[in-house]
C-alpha cells in the first residue's frame, strides 16, 4: 500500500520530469539530462540549503552559552536540559531544523534510486511508466517504435547501465572514477561546513577519559563526531554506489559539485543578503551575535590604553 503511494506520488512525477529533460534535450543523451535534472533538484532544495546553513552557524554560536549553562548545571541533566531549551525559546533557534535538508533528501535519492533502476533494467518503461502527455513528445514516439535508439551513456563516453563493479568482480574504470569523484565531492562539502579547531580532540580520548570517571562534554562529543563523518559518510558513498549502476554515482557527483558551489556561495555572501528570508527571531539572534562580536573586538583596544596609562603613571611615580 506506501510502496504503491510512494511510487505514484513521487517516483512517477519525478521519472517524468527526467523523461521530459530527456526527450526535449537536444541528442537526447541520458548522461546529460541526468546532469540537468539534479541540477534543477539541487536549486529547488537551495532555500533549504540557506537555512540549513544559518542554523548551523547559530548554533555553534550558541556554545559558550551552553557550556556555562551545563557549568551552572553542575551535573544535573534536568536542570541543563530546561535551561538549553530555554535558551533555544529565548534565541528563537530550532536545534533540529537543520535536519531538514537531509529528510527531504531521502525520499528524493529513494525515488531516484528507484527511477533509475527502472530504466536500467527496462528501457521499455520509458514508454510504459511516462503519463500520456510525455508519451506524445515526438522523440518518445519514435523510442516506442524503436527503443534501441535509447542513449544510455554519459556523451556516449561512459555507459551508465554497468556497475563499477559487476558482480563478477570485474572493474569498469570509467564508472569507478564517478564513484570515487562522488564519494571525493561528499568529503569537501561536509568539511566546508566544519568550524576549525586545532584544539579540537578525537572521539576516543574524550570516551577514555569517560571511562575514567570525568564527565564528558556532551557539545565536544558533538564536534567529534561530525568530524568523524566527514570520513564516514563518503565512505559509505562509496560502498553503496560501486555496486550499482553508474547512473547513481553521476546523480551523487553532480549533486555534491552543485551542493559545493552554493555552501560556497552562502557562505562569502553578504551577511544581510545571507539573512534574508530568515524569521524575525533567527534575524535578531544573528544581530544579537554580531554585536557580541563587535562588542568583544572594541574591548581589547580600549583595556590596553588604560594599561598603558596606568604604567606611565606607575613610571612618573618611580621618578
Amino acid at each position: 500500500m506506501f510502496a504503491s503511494i510512494f511510487t505514484t506520488v513521487i517516483v512517477q512525477p519525478i521519472f517524468n520530469l527526467m523523461v521530459v529533460i530527456y526527450a526535449l534535450l537536444p541528442g537526447h543523451n541520458f548522461g546529460t539530462s541526468i546532469i540537468l535534472f539534479t541540477i534543477a533538484v539541487r536549486f529547488a532544495l537551495y532555500p533549504l540549503l540557506k537555512k540549513q546553513l544559518y542554523h548551523t552557524k547559530a548554533m555553534r554560536s550558541l556554545q559558550p552559552e551552553l557550556k556555562k549553562i551545563k557549568k551552572e548545571a553542575a551535573g544535573d541533566r534536568q536542570k541543563e536540559s530546561t535551561l538549553t531549551m530555554e535558551l533555544y525559546k529565548e534565541r528563537q533557534i530550532n536545534p533540529f531544523s537543520s535536519l531538514g535538508l537531509v529528510i527531504v533528501q531521502i525520499p528524493l535519492f529513494l525515488a531516484l534510486f528507484s527511477v533509475l533502476k527502472r530504466v536500467v533494467e527496462d528501457p521499455n518503461s520509458l514508454i510504459t511508466f511516462s503519463y500520456p502527455a510525455v508519451q506524445n513528445i515526438s522523440w518518445m514516439q519514435t523510442l516506442a517504435k524503436d527503443i534501441t535508439q535509447f542513449d544510455n551513456t554519459l556523451f556516449g563516453l561512459v555507459d551508465l547501465n554497468r556497475a563499477a563493479i559487476s558482480s563478477a568482480g570485474a572493474i569498469y574504470w570509467p564508472a569507478m572514477l564517478l564513484v570515487a569523484g562522488s564519494a571525493a565531492i561528499q568529503f569537501f562539502q561536509i568539511k566546508q561546513t566544519m568550524p576549525s579547531d586545532k584544539d579540537a580532540r578525537k572521539i576516543r580520548e574524550i570516551l577514555k577519559e569517560a571511562g575514567e570517571g570525568k564527565q564528558a562534554d556532551q557539545s565536544e562529543i558533538n564536534a567529534a563526531l561530525s568530524r568523524n563523518m566527514s570520513y564516514v559518510f563518503p565512505i559509505l558513498i562509496f560502498f553503496l554506489t560501486v555496486s550499482f549502476a553508474a547512473a547513481l554515482s553521476l546523480y551523487w557527483l553532480v549533486g555534491g559539485i552543485v551542493a559545493y558551489l552554493q555552501q560556497d556561495y552562502l557562505l562569502k555572501k553578504d551577511k544581510d543578503i545571507m539573512m534574508a528570508g530568515l524569521s524575525k527571531g533567527e534575524q535578531k539572534h544573528a544581530g544579537a551575535v554580531e554585536a557580541e562580536l563587535v562588542e568583544d573586538t572594541t574591548k581589547k583596544p580600549k583595556a590596553k590604553k588604560v594599561t598603558a596609562k596606568k604604567s606611565q603613571a606607575k613610571r612618573k611615580k618611580r621618578r
